[in-house]
Protein backbone atom coordinates (compact mmCIF):
# COMPACT_ATOMS: atom_id res chain seq x y z
CA UNK A 1 0.00 0.00 0.00
CA UNK A 2 1.39 3.71 -0.92
CA UNK A 3 0.22 6.14 1.61
CA UNK A 4 -0.84 9.03 -0.60
CA UNK A 5 0.70 12.55 0.82
CA UNK A 6 1.48 10.70 3.68
CA UNK A 7 -1.84 10.95 5.23
CA UNK A 8 -2.88 9.81 8.07
CA UNK A 9 -5.03 6.85 8.77
CA UNK A 10 -7.19 6.95 11.56
CA UNK A 11 -8.23 3.44 13.26
CA UNK A 12 -11.44 2.83 15.49
CA UNK A 13 -11.18 -0.24 16.95
CA UNK A 14 -7.59 -0.61 17.21
CA UNK A 15 -7.73 -2.74 20.48
CA UNK A 16 -8.79 -5.46 18.83
CA UNK A 17 -7.57 -8.80 17.29
CA UNK A 18 -8.03 -6.88 13.60
CA UNK A 19 -6.83 -3.66 15.14
CA UNK A 20 -3.53 -4.99 16.21
CA UNK A 21 -2.78 -6.60 12.61
CA UNK A 22 -3.97 -3.22 10.63
CA UNK A 23 -2.19 -1.49 13.06
CA UNK A 24 0.88 -4.08 12.75
CA UNK A 25 0.54 -3.57 8.82
CA UNK A 26 0.07 0.00 8.49
CA UNK A 27 3.28 0.47 10.40
CA UNK A 28 5.11 -1.90 8.64
CA UNK A 29 4.04 -0.15 5.25
CA UNK A 30 5.37 2.99 6.68
CA UNK A 31 1.86 4.55 7.55
CA UNK A 32 1.19 7.31 10.13
CA UNK A 33 -1.68 6.05 12.34
CA UNK A 34 -4.34 7.63 15.18
CA UNK A 35 -4.90 4.31 17.01
CA UNK A 36 -8.53 5.12 18.82
CA UNK A 37 -9.42 4.23 22.29
CA UNK A 38 -11.87 4.52 24.83
CA UNK A 39 -9.24 4.41 27.46
CA UNK A 40 -5.90 6.16 27.75
CA UNK A 41 -2.69 4.27 26.75
CA UNK A 42 0.67 4.95 27.37
CA UNK A 43 2.02 2.55 25.12
CA UNK A 44 4.80 3.98 22.22
CA UNK A 45 4.77 2.17 18.72
CA UNK A 46 6.45 3.27 15.70
CA UNK A 47 4.03 5.65 13.35
CA UNK A 48 1.44 4.75 16.10
CA UNK A 49 -0.09 7.76 17.77
CA UNK A 50 -2.92 7.00 20.29
CA UNK A 51 -5.83 9.17 21.17
CA UNK A 52 -8.68 8.55 23.70
CA UNK A 53 -12.48 8.49 21.99
CA UNK A 54 -14.42 10.24 24.81
CA UNK A 55 -17.05 6.97 26.11
CA UNK A 56 -19.89 9.52 25.80
CA UNK A 57 -19.72 12.21 23.35
CA UNK A 58 -17.45 10.04 20.98
CA UNK A 59 -15.21 13.19 20.34
CA UNK A 60 -11.58 12.82 19.75
CA UNK A 61 -9.12 14.33 22.11
CA UNK A 62 -6.39 16.42 20.61
CA UNK A 63 -7.47 16.35 17.09
CA UNK A 64 -8.20 19.84 15.92
CA UNK A 65 -7.56 21.54 12.89
CA UNK A 66 -6.27 17.79 11.59
CA UNK A 67 -6.82 16.27 8.67
CA UNK A 68 -8.31 12.65 9.39
CA UNK A 69 -9.39 11.70 6.20
CA UNK A 70 -8.58 7.92 6.02
CA UNK A 71 -10.87 6.10 8.73
CA UNK A 72 -10.58 2.03 8.75
CA UNK A 73 -13.17 0.50 11.54
CA UNK A 74 -12.80 -2.51 13.11
CA UNK A 75 -14.86 -2.42 15.79
CA UNK A 76 -18.12 -3.57 15.96
CA UNK A 77 -20.40 -2.04 13.32
CA UNK A 78 -22.88 -0.85 15.58
CA UNK A 79 -20.25 1.26 17.86
CA UNK A 80 -19.22 3.12 14.48
CA UNK A 81 -22.80 4.00 13.84
CA UNK A 82 -22.83 5.56 17.10
CA UNK A 83 -20.11 7.62 16.67
CA UNK A 84 -21.32 9.14 12.85
CA UNK A 85 -22.88 12.30 14.14
CA UNK A 86 -19.94 13.01 15.69
CA UNK A 87 -17.53 13.06 13.06
CA UNK A 88 -17.35 15.65 10.26
CA UNK A 89 -17.56 14.56 6.53
CA UNK A 90 -16.04 17.36 5.58
CA UNK A 91 -12.53 16.04 6.25
CA UNK A 92 -13.36 12.44 5.54
CA UNK A 93 -12.28 10.98 2.17
CA UNK A 94 -12.90 6.97 2.64
CA UNK A 95 -14.11 5.06 5.74
CA UNK A 96 -13.85 1.29 5.67
CA UNK A 97 -15.67 -0.34 8.06
CA UNK A 98 -15.89 -4.22 9.34
CA UNK A 99 -19.25 -5.70 9.20
CA UNK A 100 -19.87 -9.91 9.04
CA UNK A 101 -21.56 -12.69 7.43
CA UNK A 102 -23.75 -13.54 10.22
CA UNK A 103 -25.71 -10.38 8.79
CA UNK A 104 -27.11 -13.40 6.66
CA UNK A 105 -26.07 -16.40 8.20
CA UNK A 106 -28.07 -16.09 11.72
CA UNK A 107 -31.04 -13.96 10.35
CA UNK A 108 -33.33 -17.13 10.56
CA UNK A 109 -31.53 -18.16 13.44
CA UNK A 110 -33.67 -20.38 16.36
CA UNK A 111 -32.13 -17.99 18.72
CA UNK A 112 -33.86 -14.84 18.82
CA UNK A 113 -30.83 -12.76 20.24
CA UNK A 114 -28.64 -14.11 17.35
CA UNK A 115 -31.66 -12.89 15.09
CA UNK A 116 -31.51 -9.54 16.85
CA UNK A 117 -27.58 -9.43 16.30
CA UNK A 118 -28.20 -9.88 12.01
CA UNK A 119 -30.64 -7.08 12.31
CA UNK A 120 -28.43 -5.46 14.50
CA UNK A 121 -25.68 -5.81 11.82
CA UNK A 122 -28.02 -4.98 8.90
CA UNK A 123 -29.21 -1.78 10.38
CA UNK A 124 -25.87 -0.43 10.92
CA UNK A 125 -24.72 -0.85 7.74
CA UNK A 126 -27.75 1.12 6.08
CA UNK A 127 -26.96 3.61 9.04
CA UNK A 128 -23.36 3.86 7.60
CA UNK A 129 -24.08 4.09 4.04
CA UNK A 130 -27.15 6.39 4.32
CA UNK A 131 -24.98 8.87 6.54
CA UNK A 132 -21.94 8.27 3.64
CA UNK A 133 -24.13 9.14 0.62
CA UNK A 134 -25.60 12.17 1.69
CA UNK A 135 -22.50 13.75 3.22
CA UNK A 136 -20.19 12.73 -0.27
CA UNK A 137 -17.99 10.12 2.09
CA UNK A 138 -16.69 7.08 0.29
CA UNK A 139 -17.64 3.91 2.04
CA UNK A 140 -16.53 0.24 2.19
CA UNK A 141 -17.73 -2.54 3.87
CA UNK A 142 -16.27 -5.97 4.54
CA UNK A 143 -17.84 -8.55 5.62
CA UNK A 144 -15.64 -11.41 7.22
CA UNK A 145 -16.75 -15.22 8.10
CA UNK A 146 -15.19 -17.22 10.50
CA UNK A 147 -12.34 -14.83 12.09
CA UNK A 148 -9.30 -16.84 13.79
CA UNK A 149 -5.80 -15.66 14.88
CA UNK A 150 -2.97 -15.31 17.25
CA UNK A 151 -5.13 -17.38 19.63
CA UNK A 152 -7.48 -14.27 20.14
CA UNK A 153 -10.38 -15.08 18.16
CA UNK A 154 -14.01 -16.43 19.45
CA UNK A 155 -14.11 -19.01 17.15
CA UNK A 156 -11.00 -21.59 17.20
CA UNK A 157 -9.30 -20.16 19.80
CA UNK A 158 -12.72 -21.44 21.93
CA UNK A 159 -12.48 -25.22 19.77
CA UNK A 160 -8.78 -24.89 21.29
CA UNK A 161 -9.46 -23.76 24.98
CA UNK A 162 -12.33 -26.76 25.25
CA UNK A 163 -10.58 -29.69 23.66
CA UNK A 164 -7.55 -28.83 25.91
CA UNK A 165 -9.57 -28.66 28.47
CA UNK A 166 -11.91 -31.81 28.21
CA UNK A 167 -9.87 -33.92 25.74
CA UNK A 168 -12.45 -34.85 23.05
CA UNK A 169 -15.21 -32.31 20.99
CA UNK A 170 -18.94 -32.84 20.95
CA UNK A 171 -20.30 -33.33 17.29
CA UNK A 172 -24.13 -33.09 15.97
CA UNK A 173 -24.91 -35.27 13.51
CA UNK A 174 -22.47 -35.54 10.70
CA UNK A 175 -21.18 -31.87 11.61
CA UNK A 176 -20.86 -31.56 7.64
CA UNK A 177 -21.71 -27.66 7.08
CA UNK A 178 -19.22 -26.11 5.15
CA UNK A 179 -16.54 -23.47 6.63
CA UNK A 180 -14.30 -20.82 5.42
CA UNK A 181 -11.72 -19.79 8.50
CA UNK A 182 -10.51 -16.47 7.71
CA UNK A 183 -7.08 -15.19 9.50
CA UNK A 184 -7.61 -12.06 10.80
CA UNK A 185 -4.13 -10.86 9.17
CA UNK A 186 -5.93 -11.59 5.75
CA UNK A 187 -9.09 -9.45 7.15
CA UNK A 188 -6.48 -6.94 7.93
CA UNK A 189 -4.99 -6.82 5.29
CA UNK A 190 -8.01 -6.39 3.06
CA UNK A 191 -8.96 -3.76 5.46
CA UNK A 192 -5.95 -1.74 4.18
CA UNK A 193 -6.61 -2.78 0.37
CA UNK A 194 -10.06 -1.33 0.74
CA UNK A 195 -8.69 2.06 1.92
CA UNK A 196 -7.28 2.40 -1.32
CA UNK A 197 -8.69 0.63 -4.18
CA UNK A 198 -10.46 3.45 -6.30
CA UNK A 199 -13.00 0.22 -7.23
CA UNK A 200 -14.01 -0.30 -3.54
CA UNK A 201 -15.61 3.36 -3.04
CA UNK A 202 -19.50 2.17 -1.90
CA UNK A 203 -19.17 -0.67 -2.56
CA UNK A 204 -19.54 -4.01 -0.20
CA UNK A 205 -17.62 -7.49 -0.10
CA UNK A 206 -18.08 -10.55 1.54
CA UNK A 207 -14.65 -11.88 2.20
CA UNK A 208 -14.22 -16.09 3.04
CA UNK A 209 -11.09 -17.93 3.85
CA UNK A 210 -8.97 -19.83 1.43
CA UNK A 211 -10.05 -23.36 2.13
CA UNK A 212 -13.82 -25.00 2.01
CA UNK A 213 -13.75 -27.53 4.48
CA UNK A 214 -16.58 -29.54 6.34
CA UNK A 215 -17.21 -28.19 10.21
CA UNK A 216 -15.80 -31.65 11.27
CA UNK A 217 -12.63 -31.28 9.27
CA UNK A 218 -12.08 -28.11 10.56
CA UNK A 219 -11.95 -29.25 13.93
CA UNK A 220 -9.72 -32.27 13.18
CA UNK A 221 -6.98 -29.59 11.87
CA UNK A 222 -7.33 -28.26 15.41
CA UNK A 223 -6.66 -31.64 17.16
CA UNK A 224 -3.74 -32.11 14.74
CA UNK A 225 -2.32 -28.85 15.60
CA UNK A 226 -2.27 -29.82 19.19
CA UNK A 227 -0.51 -32.55 18.30
CA UNK A 228 -3.58 -34.78 19.52
CA UNK A 229 -5.62 -37.37 17.69
CA UNK A 230 -9.06 -36.33 16.75
CA UNK A 231 -11.60 -37.67 19.33
CA UNK A 232 -15.28 -36.57 17.43
CA UNK A 233 -17.51 -37.67 20.15
CA UNK A 234 -22.04 -37.89 18.63
CA UNK A 235 -23.81 -35.96 20.69
CA UNK A 236 -27.43 -35.67 20.52
CA UNK A 237 -29.46 -32.38 19.79
CA UNK A 238 -31.49 -32.23 22.91
CA UNK A 239 -28.43 -33.59 25.13
CA UNK A 240 -26.72 -30.17 23.49
CA UNK A 241 -28.70 -28.24 24.24
CA UNK A 242 -29.01 -28.87 27.63
CA UNK A 243 -25.03 -28.94 27.52
CA UNK A 244 -24.89 -25.43 26.72
CA UNK A 245 -27.66 -23.99 29.02
CA UNK A 246 -25.51 -25.47 31.92
CA UNK A 247 -22.41 -23.73 30.29
CA UNK A 248 -23.95 -20.41 29.43
CA UNK A 249 -23.70 -19.93 33.74
CA UNK A 250 -19.88 -19.64 33.15
CA UNK A 251 -19.01 -16.42 31.66
CA UNK A 252 -17.12 -17.72 29.08
CA UNK A 253 -19.87 -19.55 27.21
CA UNK A 254 -22.06 -16.81 28.00
CA UNK A 255 -22.63 -15.91 24.44
CA UNK A 256 -22.86 -19.85 23.17
CA UNK A 257 -26.69 -21.48 22.06
CA UNK A 258 -28.15 -24.41 20.67
CA UNK A 259 -28.22 -22.32 17.38
CA UNK A 260 -24.62 -22.92 16.91
CA UNK A 261 -24.55 -26.54 17.19
CA UNK A 262 -27.45 -27.02 14.37
CA UNK A 263 -25.45 -25.09 12.10
CA UNK A 264 -22.77 -27.63 12.28
CA UNK A 265 -24.78 -29.23 9.53
CA UNK A 266 -25.34 -25.76 7.47
CA UNK A 267 -23.06 -24.30 4.49
CA UNK A 268 -21.99 -20.92 5.57
CA UNK A 269 -19.95 -20.57 2.42
CA UNK A 270 -19.31 -16.89 0.54
CA UNK A 271 -17.63 -16.28 -2.54
CA UNK A 272 -14.67 -13.31 -2.20
CA UNK A 273 -14.41 -13.25 -6.17
CA UNK A 274 -15.29 -9.54 -5.91
CA UNK A 275 -13.28 -8.85 -3.44
CA UNK A 276 -10.42 -10.72 -4.96
CA UNK A 277 -10.81 -8.68 -8.16
CA UNK A 278 -10.77 -5.57 -6.72
CA UNK A 279 -8.77 -5.71 -3.49
CA UNK A 280 -6.05 -8.02 -4.59
CA UNK A 281 -7.68 -10.31 -1.72
CA UNK A 282 -5.54 -13.89 -1.70
CA UNK A 283 -6.47 -15.34 1.58
CA UNK A 284 -4.65 -18.18 2.98
CA UNK A 285 -5.44 -21.97 3.61
CA UNK A 286 -6.55 -22.79 6.93
CA UNK A 287 -3.21 -23.31 8.57
CA UNK A 288 -3.03 -22.95 12.04
CA UNK A 289 0.36 -21.69 13.74
CA UNK A 290 1.82 -21.87 16.92
CA UNK A 291 0.58 -18.32 17.01
CA UNK A 292 -3.09 -19.18 16.42
CA UNK A 293 -2.76 -22.43 18.72
CA UNK A 294 -1.78 -19.75 22.20
CA UNK A 295 -5.21 -18.91 23.21
CA UNK A 296 -5.41 -15.89 25.65
CA UNK A 297 -8.24 -14.48 27.24
CA UNK A 298 -8.15 -10.65 26.13
CA UNK A 299 -11.28 -10.05 23.80
CA UNK A 300 -11.50 -10.44 20.03
CA UNK A 301 -13.65 -8.54 17.54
Amino acid sequence: MSFVNNKRVVVLGARSLVGECVLALLAQDGGRVTALSRHRMDQQEAGVEWRRLDQDTFRIENCQGEELSDWISVAPIWVLADCLEYLDPSKIRRLVALSSTSRFTKEDSSDPGEQALARRFAESEELLKVWAEARGVEWVILRPTLIYGLGRDKNIAEIVRFIRRVGFFPMFGRAGGLRQPIHAKDVAGACVAALQAPEAANRAYNISGGEILPYRDMVGRVFAALGRRPLLVPVPLAAFRIAVALLRYLPQYRQWSSAMVERMNRDLVFDHGEAARDLAFKPRPFVLSAGDMATSRRSAR
